[in-house]
């Protein structure tokens, strides 16, 4: 494969976008990145990213006033084509052929993929509206350019969680864990085998989720989720035993695949410096299942002292862990309330 969609986003930017932009208005500041969506914002693109929505795009961020001359600037003097590839084209979200320099304000960027503005300080229900993918759209790409640094510094702002927030979505996590463990084994010696199989593929999920949050690390959306935890250098120790999980032919392996990935993950929040349990698994009551301890969410709860998080409902985490409708999660503004 030849060139990522990122490198490509930075030669055109530094090749024709910034001379055009910068022979117009020599001292205007502004930045360039390529952010939002696409497998190219994460570095994740490869030779399929190309039938649809990737090449010459990037974002160009310049004061208010500027934006409606820099994009008019810009349509006047692209050229048709840079390393092969159109600078006018359509996409899945606009049919007309165009320039896709996405020329905006830093804050109007953030606020389109995030739903809240991270210029201004933000409050408990703000960050708990934010999706792991939504923040990727801002954070995760590269920057090419940051002349005022405002950009710099929406990217610091959303480097993380408050720490009481933290730990009440890493409580969440655990709280869900909890709702279902059992039924991996319940389900299947009823005959539901299915059943079985599906409850092991929702609560690998939600650990895939949860190993993130240990590393403070966002989580991307549904396609990326598993490659992202691979890499994480601490909790992708829990990958080979939640691959066995999933493979497995019976239901006591499936639920020991699991169990193995939340006794792992449970040292790996000690190690982030969270409270935690030496065991976070128990029996569940007299039955050959196994259920989460209770305590992993206690001994979390405990240590929150913002009062704001302390009232929030156990199991009611971020939006991302309230639901999984992409519809909902991708409206912009607050998802759910």
């Amino acid at each position: 494969m030849s060139a990522s969609g990122a490198e490509l986003s930075r030669s055109y930017f530094e090749q024709v976008v910034e001379p055009i932009v910068r022979g117009r208005w020599p001292g205007m500041p502004c930045a360039a990145a390529r952010l939002g969506s696409g497998s190219d914002v994460l570095g994740l693109d490869d030779a399929i990213s190309r039938d649809h929505d990737w090449g010459l795009r990037l974002n160009l961020l310049v004061p208010a006033e500027a934006t409606t001359a820099v994009d008019e600037h810009l349509d006047a003097h692209l050229p048709v084509a840079f390393a092969g590839h159109p600078t006018r084209f359509a996409t899945t979200w606009d049919p007309v052929a165009r320039h896709r320099v996405q020329v905006e304000t830093a804050r109007d960027l953030a606020v389109s993929r995030l739903g809240v503005d991270p210029t201004r300080d933000l409050d408990v229900d703000d960050w708990l509206s934010l999706t792991g993918q939504a923040v990727l759209e801002v954070t995760g790409g590269d920057v090419f350019a940051d002349d005022a640094g405002e950009l710099d510094g929406i990217r610091q702002r959303l480097e993380w969680y408050p720490d009481d927030v933290w730990r009440h979505v890493v409580a969440t996590d655990w709280a869900r864990l909890s709702q279902e463990l059992p039924f991996v084994g319940r389900t299947a010696e009823r005959g539901d085998e299915l059943g079985s199989r599906v409850v092991a593929a929702r609560l690998t999920g939600i650990v895939l989720h949860l190993g993130h949050l240990l590393e403070r690390r966002w989580p991307p959306y549904a396609k990326w989720l598993g490659t992202s935890f691979a890499g994480l250098p601490r909790a992708g120790v829990a990958l080979a035993p939640l691959v066995r999980a999933l493979a497995a032919a019976g239901w006591r392996q499936r639920q020991d695949g699991l169990v193995e990935a939340l006794r792992l993950l449970a040292g790996v929040q000690g190690e982030a410096g969270l409270p935690t349990v030496h065991d976070p698994v128990e029996p569940f009551w007299d039955r050959p299942y196994r259920g989460v301890r209770g305590a992993v969410v206690e001994v979390l709860e405990a240590s929150v002292s913002d009062p704001v998080v302390r009232a929030l409902p156990r199991g009611v985490g971020s939006a991302e862990q309230r639901s999984d409708n992409v519809d909902v999660l991708t409206h912009r503004g607050r998802p759910i309330e």
